[in-house]
């Protein structure tokens, strides 16, 4: 079995206007994830689009 999490750590993820969201895509670079957010976006999708590394949780003190 493959963890894709390892070698594709970044996510695009797109929020819909009802507040559901989606998985767009894994990728190796965060550079290349934003560059996807970024193109989506670019051509007037009117969904919020952003990139998030696979793994990461918010920690409180």
């Amino acid at each position: 079995m493959n963890d894709s999490g390892a070698l594709l750590p970044w996510l695009v993820i797109r929020e819909d206007d009802n507040g559901n969201r989606y998985r767009v895509g894994r990728y190796p670079t965060r550079a290349e994830a934003q560059k996807v957010a970024d193109s989506f976006e670019d051509r007037g999708h009117k969904q919020l689009y952003w990139v998030e590394r696979t793994g990461q949780t918010a920690t409180t003190n």
